[in-house]
């Protein structure tokens, strides 16, 4: 930026020297920063940097603070807050530029003694959040009749809790935070059936699977300031991951803190249930698309 300031100071002599060589092409590269910052702005953080590999103006404007913290959510002093620990972690996000502190923001952020993350979405200045099975407070899980934790690379947490057989079925969880302003949806990453890997190869066991099409499962989902949603189906599709989804809130207000408690229930003890694995509760920006599984939208 400050050799375009030095530019524009000797614009007069380099008007006069360039009459005198005779007419010179002009390209992209002779973009002025300042210029280069104000088309920066009106784009999203990935096409920000593919644009920032194109010339020297766009690599000077790509850097500059104003243009990440357009890209930053409102409260994202509150979200650096859960970054770094004690006065060493306080000083660095202290020094930190706006684009360190977006880059930082847009890689997992554990919380909750590491059974909690959340991350910046690129695309919508909003936050994607996951929690584990072991953030949840699920019925008997303690006891080893009914429930196992059991190892897995297919969780982000490396573990799901597995239902055996069990006859009140009931899984509850709650987080208290601020959400950059924006919808939301909440959803139960869940799995029909055992799972495994043998020679390399995936396999699953569908065995144990029973007492989920007798009665739909209840999912429902309230806000500290009012908002709820309820809904329910039946719980299918052995061998695959699915996201239930449990309902959507708004945040409206970034600097509040917003309690949500939600919960997946199947409390009909006239017969059991089991071989479900549960795995972690989502919350994405609304309308968001998954890789994680298929989404299934219950019955209101």
């Amino acid at each position: 930026m400050g050799a375009w300031v030095s530019g524009l100071l000797g614009a007069d002599s380099a008007a006069a020297a360039a009459a005198a060589a005779g007419p010179a092409a002009v390209g992209l590269g002779d973009l002025p920063e300042l210029c280069a910052a104000q088309v920066l702005l009106r784009l999203d953080p990935p096409e920000i940097c593919r644009l920032a590999r194109l010339n020297h103006a766009f690599r000077g404007a790509a850097g500059a603070d104003f243009v990440w913290e357009a890209k930053l959510p409102e409260n994202y002093r509150y979200l650096m807050e859960f970054v770094g620990s004690g006065e060493e972690g306080r000083r660095r996000r202290q020094r930190a530029g706006k684009k360190e502190i977006y880059a930082r923001l847009s890689r997992p952020v554990p919380f909750g003694d590491g059974q909690k993350e959340f991350w910046l979405d690129k695309s919508r200045g909003m936050i994607c959040m996951v929690l584990s099975s072991k953030a949840l407070v699920i019925t008997g899980v303690d006891d080893r009749r009914y429930w196992q934790h059991m190892p897995t690379s297919e969780s982000r947490f490396q573990s799901v809790a597995y239902l055996q057989q069990i006859w009140w079925f009931e899984v509850v969880g709650e987080v208290d935070f601020c959400f950059p302003v924006g919808t939301y949806s909440l959803y139960f990453r869940v799995h029909l059936g055992k799972f495994y890997k043998r020679f390399g190869r995936r396999h699953c066991s569908s065995e144990h699977v029973h007492g989920w099409d007798k009665k739909p499962v209840r999912f429902q989902l309230s806000t500290s300031d009012g908002q709820q949603a309820v809904s329910q189906c039946h719980l299918e599709e052995p061998g695959s991951w699915v996201l239930y989804h449990a309902g959507d809130f708004v945040a409206s207000k970034a600097d509040q803190p917003m309690k949500l408690k939600f919960s997946m229930a199947q409390i009909d003890c006239t017969h059991t249930k089991g071989g479900l694995c549960i795995d972690s509760v989502l919350i994405y920006p609304k309308g968001k698309g998954f890789q994680q599984g298929r989404v299934v939208r219950s019955q209101r």
